[in-house]
C-alpha cells in the first residue's frame, strides 16, 4: 500500500473517510443533503489537493455551504468528524503526513465552529506532555511588544516546527485562509515552510515555543 501523499491517495482517503461518514448514526443526517456524492467527492478532493498539495484547484466556499445546513448540525459533530479522519488517515498514511493532515481538519472545525455558532471550538491543537521538549522558547510578547513579522505572511524554515501558547487573551492565527482563534485554552502547531501570520485582538501575551521535531497533535483540550 502506497503511503505517499499524491491526488491518488488523497481520493482513497476521502472514500474511506466519508464511507464511515455516511454509516455514522451522528453524522449521516447532516450528510444526507449530499444529493450528487460524486459531484461532491470532486470538490472535496479538490479542496484537500489544494490545502495539502498546494494546487489551487479549489475555488468554493466551504463555510458557507454548511452554513446553509446549519440547522442539521450541532457542535460535538465536529469531534466525532475528527475522531473518524484520525481513524482514516492513521491507517492509510505514514505518521507525520497523518497528523499533518489532522492538523489542518483540526484547525478547519476549529473556524467552522466559532464561525456556525459563535463559541469557541471543543476542538483544539494541543502538544502532550511526553512530546519532544522545544529547543527554544521567545519571550512573552503583548499588543505593543510583537515583532511586526508575526503580523505578515512568513514561514518555518524546514525542520522546524513551532507552537503558539497564549497566556493572556486572544490571538488569531492564520493559514490557508482559515482562521483558528487561539486562547489559553487552545494551542497551535505551525508546520515548516507553510505561511502564516497572526493578528492580535486586544491586550494579550503570548509566546512561541520552537521544536526540531513534529510535536504529536492530539484534538481533545
Amino acid at each position: 500500500m502506497s503511503t505517499e501523499l499524491n491526488e491518488d491517495k488523497i481520493k482513497e482517503i476521502l472514500v474511506a473517510f466519508y464511507a464511515r461518514v455516511r454509516a455514522d448514526p451522528s453524522l449521516s443526517v447532516p450528510f444526507s443533503v449530499v444529493e450528487d456524492w460524486d459531484e461532491h467527492m470532486e470538490r472535496l478532493s479538490d479542496f484537500w489537493s489544494s490545502l495539502m498539495l498546494r494546487t489551487g484547484r479549489y475555488k468554493g466556499n466551504p463555510l458557507s455551504m454548511h452554513a446553509i445546513h446549519s440547522d442539521l448540525i450541532r457542535p460535538e459533530m465536529f469531534q466525532r468528524w475528527l475522531e473518524l479522519w484520525k481513524l482514516t488517515t492513521n491507517e492509510l498514511l505514514e505518521p507525520q503526513t497523518a497528523e499533518q493532515m489532522q492538523a489542518k481538519a483540526t484547525r478547519i472545525a476549529s473556524r467552522f465552529v466559532q464561525s456556525l455558532f459563535g463559541e469557541v471550538s471543543p476542538v483544539a491543537v494541543v502538544v502532550k506532555p511526553d512530546n519532544p521538549r522545544p529547543y527554544k522558547v521567545s519571550r512573552y510578547f503583548d499588543e505593543h511588544t510583537v515583532p511586526l513579522g508575526l503580523l505578515h505572511s512568513h514561514s518555518l524554515k524546514p525542520g522546524t516546527w513551532g507552537v503558539v501558547r497564549v497566556e493572556e487573551g486572544c490571538v488569531h492565527y492564520f493559514e490557508d485562509s482559515v482562521k483558528t482563534i487561539l486562547s489559553p485554552e487552545i494551542a497551535q502547531v505551525i508546520q515548516p515552510n507553510v505561511p502564516h501570520h497572526l493578528e492580535l485582538s486586544g491586550p494579550v501575551k503570548f509566546r512561541i515555543e520552537f521544536y526540531d521535531a513534529l510535536p504529536t497533535l492530539n484534538a481533545n483540550q
